[in-house]
């Protein structure tokens, strides 16, 4: 499997940019310079990440989400292990 992470990646199931190789190897993001463990979905060059907002949810019961704009770094957490 290569390293080259997609420009655009999902945690939701339904999602068309969804991963399950991607997101069990473990994507690590990196948001204006910090660190992120929350995050549901980015996108590189939109520069854009979706968090989840609380404990909210939505009316089919997924997590409300917060769109928040600027840089974005990701790379995978196993190549760093290497």
């Amino acid at each position: 499997m290569s390293d080259v992470l997609p420009d655009r990646l999902s945690a939701d199931p339904e999602s068309p940019f969804f991963d399950a190789d991607l997101l069990e190897r473990g994507v690590g993001v990196r948001f204006k310079g910090a660190e992120k463990t929350n995050v549901e979905e980015y996108c590189v060059s939109e520069g854009w990440i979706r968090v989840a907002a609380g404990n909210s949810k939505d009316r089919r019961g997924r997590p409300m989400t917060l769109k928040l704009k600027g840089p974005v770094e990701v790379w995978l957490k196993d190549a760093e292990a290497s």
